[in-house]
């Protein structure tokens, strides 16, 4: 696998103040979040991450334009992917100006509320996936939303490893394209764990899909000092050490990479000794605590007792370094099973006051260290992106950003 060097852009900090003052700025943004049939909004982390680089450019005289995508609509008249619910969050927690909604991304009536803004307004956009040319990197769609502004602002990292019109080919029709805070403060933060970690390095490996996480993973290892498997990951890392799983799930078509992992950093990795089993995942099941093989018949849905202690020891002992986390522990969801991943997000918590660097990845992990009563102060970084984040620690190319340097 090659890997793709991402530089750090240019950002909004780099331009005199003055380049700002009247000028419409179009910024990319991820606002992909979970709306309820309320129209209210879930976890609006990665709507709050983008108010930094409004503000900053609202009070320098932008007249700001705000573009995001919202799930996979089928049609356009599919209200539930609206992004009004999403300018109405934004219009609460913004500290000066509420934000205006436009039923559309392009048209005429998008260009009439964009000639009457004024210095300091903002304006969403609505969901740019009601049309299909978003994800086809459409030229003339692209051309149409540059048309709307003099400068190109991506704040969007959790999208930047997709070549979509907003995000590969509109930056690409400005002469002014640079990065905003967020999308700043998230490559400064995976650039150091990619490239020099501070030692010692630990990471902490969860959730479902092992082939998210081995371009990551083969970067990483090298650098890191030990690697804790929990979630349903460390059943096939379980499976090919020779451990029985139960009915827990394996991914087959890994199963080698994870054995040739196990026999190139044996010394690195730690493995669950103990497990929460469950013939079933219903909240009103009963569960088991099982040391060693997993019986037929049954799944592993949460790392053990004995585990979780091993695990949060280890990462709350730390008083300097770097640990990563990506992936809850078990199906923390239902309570029977939460107890290893609230375990990890505590000691995540010990381990940054007591000076290690802490990162987090993926939303699932976000809404983990929530459950647990962990705020995000209480780690030195949680990434808007998990899939974005494992790309870029991959080293894979990530169009978003590296368009931001091309003239």
């Amino acid at each position: 696998m090659s890997e793709a060097d991402t530089k750090m852009p240019k950002t909004i900090l780099d331009l005199n103040d003055l380049m700002y003052y009247g000028k419409k700025v179009l910024m990319r943004v991820d606002f992909n979040v979970s709306i309820n049939n309320d129209g209210l909004i879930g976890e609006d982390y990665r709507i709050r991450m983008t108010i930094p680089t409004i503000e900053y450019l609202t009070k320098r005289g932008a007249k700001m334009i705000l573009m995001s995508h919202l799930g996979r609509p089928t049609s356009a008249q599919d209200s539930r992917y609206s992004l009004a619910p999403v300018a109405r969050r934004l219009s609460e927690i913004m500290s000066v100006n509420k934000v205006r909604f436009a039923p559309d991304c392009v048209g005429p009536y998008v260009e009439k509320e964009i000639d009457e803004m004024n210095m300091g307004d903002t304006l969403l956009l609505e969901n740019l996936r009601f049309h299909k040319e978003e994800e086809k990197n459409d030229a003339d769609f692209a051309k149409k939303l540059a048309s709307f502004a003099d400068i190109y602002v991506n704040d969007a990292f959790s999208t930047s490893h997709r070549k979509h019109s907003s995000i590969y080919g509109t930056p690409k029709q400005f002469d002014i394209k640079v990065a905003g805070l967020n999308l700043k403060k998230e490559i400064e933060y995976l650039s150091m764990m990619k490239d020099n970690p501070p030692k010692p390095f630990t990471l902490v490996i969860g959730g479902v899909k092992i082939t998210d996480k081995i371009g990551a993973l083969e970067n990483l290892f090298p650098k890191a000092d030990n690697l804790l498997v929990g979630g349903a990951t460390a059943y096939t890392f379980l499976k090919a050490y020779g451990v029985k799983t139960g009915n827990s799930p394996i991914d087959h078509e890994h199963l080698s990479w994870v054995s040739k992992a196990l026999s190139k950093y044996s010394d690195k990795i730690t493995l669950p000794t103990d497990h929460i089993v469950s013939s079933s995942q219903q909240v009103s099941g009963s569960a088991s605590l099982i040391k060693g093989d997993i019986p037929d018949g049954m799944v592993g849905f949460d790392i053990g007792i004995e585990t979780s202690q091993l695990y949060s020891s280890q990462i709350s002992a730390k008083r300097s370094g770097t640990i990563f986390w990506n992936g809850p522990m078990g199906l923390f969801e239902i309570g029977l099973f939460s107890n290893g991943t609230i375990n990890i997000a505590k000691s995540m918590a010990l381990s940054y006051w007591r000076g290690s660097r802490t990162l987090i990845g993926g939303g699932d992990t976000l809404e983990a260290i929530k459950r647990a009563g962990v705020s995000e102060g209480e780690v030195s970084h949680v990434s808007t992106g998990g899939g974005a984040s494992l790309r870029f620690l991959a080293g894979n190319q990530m169009p978003g950003i590296e368009v931001l340097d091309k003239n």
